[in-house]
């Protein structure tokens, strides 16, 4: 037979049995093969008659468990004996991390028109690596982390650095990983088409290494522990001046991320430089949309400040664009932050309490969250609906997160020593989302000294839309790459 022959014969088949489809949710039909055709496969009958007498695939909801925390650890860069354990709840396991940084770089000059500092950045990959990746880390806790110790000498490759922490290819995870058959058939609501090959936005994973800078850390990560032993994988981390996002997924997970793309928007000096704006992160977890926004929005207390935050959180909307990578008219890898199924937005908002000093620190030492939160300008805002509309945030029980004496649990300007460096504290960290099938389970703060911020975390148990098995499983096991029936090539090359 003719590999000609053999595409026709699989086409025809095809053909026959979408017409012989029931309505949804009924078994198919078996298809009876005519054992005197010609040119028939019998292999191909073999496999698929087994199938068809199975449900069609379908999909149903599943729920995971996601973990937030966004922290902005005032321009200081982690020392190696930071341990994130406890911010990161490692003892109430995830399936996904997020976690969103600001000013992990001081915001000077320097660090926002010259070429980022990328060894921060690197420094806390390695110690969110060796909070979730414990069982190989461990062999390495009791003395001076390899990673960090050699950061001190040597500036990092970002990149490289990614690439390290990941069982799967950045260029895999960019892809769309939809069934190219019965997707388009019964659903009518996925891609089929692969990303160029020649993409060139920089997702903070790419394949390509740089010569020279950061080849040290491969050698010494893999020297530590392989793909087989790590419990999460890295997805993305990427980073604008003081802003980095990072997202891990256990690693028997990261086989159902797709379509991966990051989008910066600038929102600082001139409007439009790095040192205030968001880093948003698009992909897709088995059939369902996620966005990650990590952001730092306009500072100031004055009055009218929270003017200029909405703008930011309004032009962060409008401007926020992912890259199209699949071209079949019936995408669902979302362009637009608000096109998602789940949205979660999480960073330094630096909305602030509209009350003065005095009266903000007789809340407190009363403890009455409520009255203090009522005046809180994130809240008002949402409620006069001129920002966030449509979007949920739990009740706060905490204290206001900002701004504290480094290495201390007091807020700047209760000393003499600080009172230069007073702000009337706030609730400035905050985590928000859209979109249905989002259940939080926890919103609270951690408590580390380590900035003049403190970090806030939230767990959700998010629904997500997971096909079940069934013909195309077996079809993808012929590796049949074609967008419909009508497009199966006729040769093959």
């Amino acid at each position: 037979m003719t590999l000609r022959n053999q595409d026709q014969n699989k086409k025809s088949f095809l053909r026959r049995f979408f017409l012989q489809k029931e309505e949804k949710g009924s078994k198919a039909e078996k298809v009876s093969f005519d054992s005197s055709e010609p040119h028939s496969d019998p292999s191909l009958k073999s496999l698929l008659s087994h199938q068809l007498s199975s449900p069609m695939p379908s999909s149903q909801a599943q729920s995971f468990r996601v973990f937030v925390a966004t922290w902005n650890v005032g321009g200081k860069s982690p020392h190696s004996d930071l341990n994130l354990d406890d911010i990161l709840q490692v003892h109430d396991e995830s399936d996904i991390y997020v976690l969103g940084f600001q000013e992990i770089v001081p915001l000077n000059a320097g660090n926002v028109l010259v070429a980022e500092d990328n060894e921060p950045a690197a420094k806390w990959l390695a110690l969110i690596n060796q909070s979730l990746n414990r069982s190989y880390s461990v062999a390495s806790r009791g003395s001076k982390s390899p990673l960090c110790s050699s950061l001190r000498f040597q500036k990092p490759s970002l990149k490289k650095v990614c690439k390290s922490f990941r069982t799967e290819s950045g260029r895999r995870l960019k892809t769309c990983n939809c069934s190219p058959i019965l997707e388009r058939k019964y659903s009518k609501d996925c891609c089929v088409c692969p990303p160029p090959a020649n993409m060139t936005e920089d997702y903070g994973s790419s394949e390509e290494d740089e010569d020279g800078l950061g080849n040290y850390v491969s050698t010494e990560i893999s020297s530590q522990a392989s793909a087989n032993q790590m419990k999460y994988s890295l997805i993305t981390g990427k980073q604008m001046v003081g802003i980095f996002v990072t997202v891990w997924v256990r690693k028997e997970l990261v086989q159902h991320v797709s379509h991966l793309r990051i989008s910066n928007v600038g929102r600082g000096i001139l409007g439009c430089l790095g040192n205030k704006g968001c880093i948003s992160v698009s992909m897709s977890f088995h059939q369902t949309s996620f966005c990650f926004v990590c952001s730092h929005l306009a500072s100031g207390e004055k009055e009218g400040d929270e003017l200029r935050r909405n703008l930011d959180v309004i032009e962060i909307l409008k401007n926020t664009q992912f890259s199209r990578i699949c071209k079949s008219p019936y995408s669902r890898a979302p362009e637009k932050i608000m096109d998602h199924d789940r949205v979660i937005w999480l960073g330094d908002l630096n909305y602030r309490i509209a009350l003065s000093y005095s009266e903000t620190r007789k809340l407190l030492e009363q403890y009455n969250w409520d009255a203090l939160f009522d005046k809180d300008q994130l809240k008002i805002e949402r409620e006069a609906g001129r920002v966030f509309g449509g979007w949920k945030e739990g009740k706060i029980y905490f204290a206001p997160t900002y701004k504290y004496s480094y290495n201390s649990d007091i807020y700047a300007g209760e000393t003499i020593e600080t009172q230069k460096k007073r702000r009337t504290p706030a609730w400035c960290d905050r985590i928000l989302w859209h979109g249905g099938g989002i259940h939080q389970l926890s919103y609270v703060r951690g408590e580390s000294r380590f900035s003049d911020h403190r970090p806030v975390c939230a767990t959700f148990i998010v629904d997500v839309q997971v096909s079940n098995g069934g013909l195309r499983k077996a079809l993808s096991g012929f590796n049949m790459k074609v967008a419909s029936e009508e497009h199966l090539p006729l040769t093959r090359k």
